[in-house]
């Protein structure tokens, strides 16, 4: 007497139920598998990305703004500061390492930042072909701008004004590709690294008769020598309570913490996580329920062939099994299936972004996911177990003597 057989003969018995039940734990699980790998993929971009920055400095405004623009370049900055004044606090005897950042333009959507040989230190970054830029002009791409945009070493291109790719291109000046970096797994795989100067050159006053206009505030980022903003280390832990006090006191620059502002802007996004989560709950909750219902009515109506199968050999335990084993059986399904449904729906909704610098991936596993097939097991044992003690507990020769 083949259990297994059986169990799967009743289910096809009872499609639509059976279907019905697994689209319930698959809808349920699959929205807890987006919220999961989503919340965990932003979290870890958010630790990654700032991990070795303990502060931000720049332009007065919003210090989320600050932090999205400068360290996960997601945002606009908020503005430019003096380079002399940033210089003067790159000085400081509370800063152990200071890397200026110079933005404005991109290619192609990725953003070209202008910066020193501190930024690479920072991020300990190494090519993976070519070298690191030395002249004005010359740059290093992160592997993502290399594979999407196809550009090689060697290749020249023009940017564009502006952090998005529909800015006015800057056709007097072409960058040449001097090096592409190694994957790092962070924010660098997109971005284009120049030094600071070739920001400065690339928004020069024209002289030519086609390009002899231009704006007031780019003539200004050349007059002043502007920056957008600094990425601080400090030197000592001290530093954390006097240094973003003094900044934010006795200049006219803003000092934004990248930990702080990380966990608020986690925070805003987990009120929206923890409201589906409970909907998904409230959703697995009624597939339970379900399962529960379609076994409870099909142990009556199947009470009379399970006697038979307890007169022909069949233990009590071995009855109880079938109709557990039921139970498990759909959540099992039903599992699997949301979790393909929640990779494969998360990588949609990553291809859908516009800014790539934060894309979501469904092509990634967490050990952890585990636990969502734990958890749909346990729903449909748990599901099953009452109407498995009924058949347990049934007698048999009363079943058999009422007429059916």
């Amino acid at each position: 007497m083949n259990i297994f057989k059986i169990s799967g003969k009743n289910l096809t018995r009872n499609k639509l139920t059976t279907i019905l039940n697994i689209i319930l734990v698959a809808f349920g699980v699959g929205i807890l598998s987006v919220l999961f790998l989503a919340s965990t993929q932003i979290n870890n971009k958010l630790e990654k990305n700032a991990k070795d920055i303990d502060l931000v400095v720049g332009a007065k405004g919003s210090p989320l703004q600050l932090i999205l623009s400068s360290i996960y370049h997601i945002d606009n900055p908020t503005g430019n500061i003096s380079a002399k004044d940033a210089y003067k606090l790159m000085h400081n005897p509370m800063v152990k390492r200071a890397v200026p950042l110079a933005l404005g333009d991109n290619y192609k959507g990725y953003r070209i930042v202008g910066t020193d040989t501190t930024f690479s230190h920072l991020y300990g970054l190494a090519v993976q072909q070519g070298n690191f830029w030395q002249k004005d002009l010359e740059v290093t791409i992160g592997s993502a701008v290399a594979s999407e945009s196809k550009l090689k070493v060697g290749d020249s291109f023009f940017g564009a004004h502006g952090l998005t790719s529909n800015g006015d291109i800057h056709k007097q000046h072409a960058y040449l590709v001097k090096g592409i970096l190694k994957p790092q797994g962070n924010i660098t795989d997109n971005l284009i690294l120049t030094n600071i100067g070739s920001v400065y050159k690339m928004h020069e006053e024209k002289h030519d008769e086609n390009h002899s206009h231009t704006t007031t505030e780019e003539t200004r980022e050349i007059s002043d020598k502007q920056i957008t903003a600094l990425l601080i280390q400090y030197k000592s832990p001290m530093s954390v309570i006097v240094f973003p006090r003094m900044v934010n006191q006795s200049t006219n620059m803003q000092a934004a913490s990248p930990a702080m502002e990380s966990s608020r802007l986690f925070s805003l996004i987990g009120v929206g996580i923890d409201t589906l989560k409970w909907f998904a709950i409230f959703i697995m909750g009624v597939a339970a329920l379900s399962i529960f219902i379609s076994l409870y009515n099909a142990m009556k109506e199947r009470k009379y062939d399970l006697a038979i199968m307890r007169c022909l050999g069949a233990s009590k335990f071995k009855v109880f099994f079938l109709v557990l084993f039921e139970g498990i059986v759909v959540t099992f399904i039903g599992t699997c299936l949301g979790l393909f449904i929640g990779h494969v729906a998360l990588e949609v909704i990553g291809a859908c972004q516009g800014a790539s610098q934060a894309r979501l991936t469904g092509f990634t596993a967490f050990p952890q996911e585990i636990y969502l097939i734990w958890t749909g097991l346990f729903i449909g044992a748990l599901a099953s177990l009452i109407p498995a003690m009924q058949i347990y507990k049934v007698d048999i020769a009363e079943t058999l003597t009422k007429d059916r």
